[in-house]
């Protein structure tokens, strides 16, 4: 989305459904990438950063607030980039339409992961 500038009216930065989209996009590329790295800190050094509960609580709650962000971004752009396929179909429109793909994918990616998160929290002993 950060790309899709093509002058004038075509840029994505004039409208506030895509800067919501750009925003959510990088907060949830940050937040996947921390919990990634967190995960191969754990596999490596077979220690683990922060309590089995409250590692299980974080990924869950966080996987779930992802998504939902993720979900709402897609969707709050989507009406807007009909409204400019409807006047014209051009790249803008196409890259724009790209980039909530890419938005959605990534909230059917998290989705799938706050359902695991949620089954490895729900089996957890309170011993």
């Amino acid at each position: 989305m950060a790309s899709n500038n093509h002058g004038d009216w075509k840029n994505y930065d004039q409208y506030e459904e895509y800067r919501y989209l750009l925003a959510i996009g990088i907060l949830s590329t940050v937040y996947t990438g921390l919990q990634a790295l967190r995960q191969v800190h754990e596999l490596s050094t077979r220690k683990h950063l922060l309590q089995q509960r409250t590692s299980a609580l974080l990924d869950f709650f966080g996987d779930q607030i992802m998504a939902y962000l993720l979900i709402s971004a897609a969707s709050s752009a989507v009406p807007l980039t009909n409204r400019i396929r409807e006047s014209a179909d051009n790249l803008f429109s196409d890259t724009s339409a790209a980039s909530i793909s890419m938005a959605f994918l990534a909230f059917f990616a998290l989705a799938l992961s706050a359902m695991i998160s949620g089954y490895k929290l729900s089996t957890q002993s309170y011993v």
